[in-house]
């Protein structure tokens, strides 16, 4: 059951509540920034949220991707589900357990939150027309980049950062990381989901280096 209307007071001039009622959005890859994607959207009062990842819970995750010690062994998309349920039980989850297909429904806005560029580009092939919003979130140690497709703005942009996986920096996201690069990551992601549901505008390109303390917008 829901909590009274009260519980999104000091967020409701930020988070439109309006423009969340009925809105289906999508996370795919629940790892370091796609677990944190997700029980921010829930904070936020998404009513309806699809997860997908293949992949389970190791102890590992428990330090860098904020998994609970009792989580481990399970998938994450059954593992998340059970987090999201003590921030609102009355969310409408619908947990995939497998890689993302072409069949795999994505609703009107979508989170990438995977670990490949050959990934990232395949999904888009699939699922960025359909969507309305779409967010891409890397990172690599304590440095992230975040990438946005609002409408018809940023479209065209995106698809020149899905270069040849050679051409990638080596390392996948997971390969080195914090909960705290993750956090910030997710939080960038989300921020931009809710310029979108003010109507303001979104950045198409933005990196964060943490260590060197460089923010840059393209």
């Amino acid at each position: 059951m829901r909590h009274g209307s009260d519980r999104f007071v000091r967020q409701a001039e930020l988070v439109p509540r309006d423009k969340l009622v009925g809105l289906d959005v999508t996370v795919i890859g629940v790892g370091a920034i796609g677990r944190q994607v997700a029980l921010q959207l829930a904070a936020l009062g998404v009513n309806k949220l699809r997860l997908v990842d293949f992949d389970r819970v190791e102890n590992a995750n428990v330090t860098t991707q904020g998994y609970r010690n009792a989580d481990v062994g399970m998938t994450k998309v059954a593992a998340t589900p059970r987090a999201i349920a003590e921030i609102d039980s009355a969310i409408e989850l619908e947990p995939v357990e497998d890689r993302f297909r072409a069949k795999t429904p994505v609703g009107d806005a979508v989170f990438c939150c995977v670990d490949s560029i050959s990934a990232r580009a395949a999904i888009w092939r699939n699922a960025g027309q359909p969507c309305q919003f779409w967010c891409d979130g890397r990172m690599l140690g304590e440095i992230m980049r975040i990438l946005t497709v609002a409408g018809d703005q940023g479209r065209q942009h995106y698809p020149s950062s899905l270069f040849e996986q050679a051409e990638a920096q080596l390392g996948s996201c997971t390969a080195r990381g914090a909960i705290y690069t993750a956090a910030i990551a997710a939080g960038l992601m989300v921020n931009q989901f809710t310029r979108w549901l003010r109507g303001a505008q979104t950045e198409n390109d933005l990196s964060l280096n943490l260590w060197a303390t460089e923010l840059a917008v393209a």
